[in-house]
């Protein structure tokens, strides 16, 4: 690839980063509401299941991350309906860009408006469940490694349900099995950590998770738009 290319195409993703995060900012509720479920559910399990410290660090892990990864779930339906409904998905796959680059640069802007929050909120709600600080390190860098691979993942699913008009139950079926290996290597990471254990190796599986979803995903992507779309 030439470097005028190159230049075209990170100006291209530039350009769609910046419009998915523009129509982000104009419908917030698409953001709100699943950061607001985070934020309630987690607040919720102290009150439901008892205050002791030793029994809240014991499921904080396990409670953060089984929550982002419903937060995330729910976040997915303003992945592409709304260019479904007014033709800009056909558009997309038209283009003469990669469809490659648009569609990661598309969950890119996802992760930014509907990741981002739960990460960065995730460390208070930690200490609220009396998870030790040992934990919070590993905590954030779970989370930044496997709430990618959900939305990736994510993304294939709702690719191939974006023209049912209720989609809610056959995604959950097609990707819950899906996010069952981060979820526990998440969590995992977390454990470890508290009880002072090596949790690299963890970490560097997530990662080579991540790689390979980066990969792989957007192919799978784009594969799945134009069998909804057509």
């Amino acid at each position: 690839m030439t470097t005028e290319a190159t230049a075209g195409l990170a100006s291209v993703m530039g350009a769609t980063i910046r419009r998915e995060l523009l129509l982000a900012m104009r419908s917030p509720g698409d953001v709100i509401n699943p950061l607001m479920f985070f934020i309630i559910s987690v607040t919720l399990f102290p009150l439901g299941g008892g205050v002791e410290d030793a029994f809240l660090a014991t499921i904080a892990p396990g409670v953060i991350w089984v929550t982002a990864l419903l937060a995330v779930m729910l976040s997915l339906d303003s992945l592409y309906r709304a260019d479904y409904e007014d033709g800009n998905l056909e558009q997309l796959l038209m283009s003469p860009q990669p469809l490659y680059f648009l569609v990661l640069s598309k969950v890119f802007s996802h992760w930014l408006m509907a990741c981002l929050p739960i990460i960065v909120l995730a460390p208070v709600l930690a200490l609220m469940l009396k998870l030790p600080a040992a934990g919070i390190g590993a905590l954030v860098i779970s989370l930044a490694l496997g709430t990618p691979i959900l939305v990736l993942i994510g993304a294939i699913g709702m690719a191939l349900t974006v023209g049912l008009s209720r989609s809610g139950l056959l995604l959950a079926v097609l990707i819950l099995p899906l996010y069952v290996p981060v979820l526990i290597f998440g969590t995992g990471v977390v454990d470890a950590a508290i009880n002072e254990m090596a949790y690299a190796g963890l970490l560097a599986l997530m990662g080579a998770m991540l790689a390979l979803a980066i990969s792989l995903s957007p192919l799978a992507i784009v594969a799945a738009l134009r069998i909804s779309v057509n």
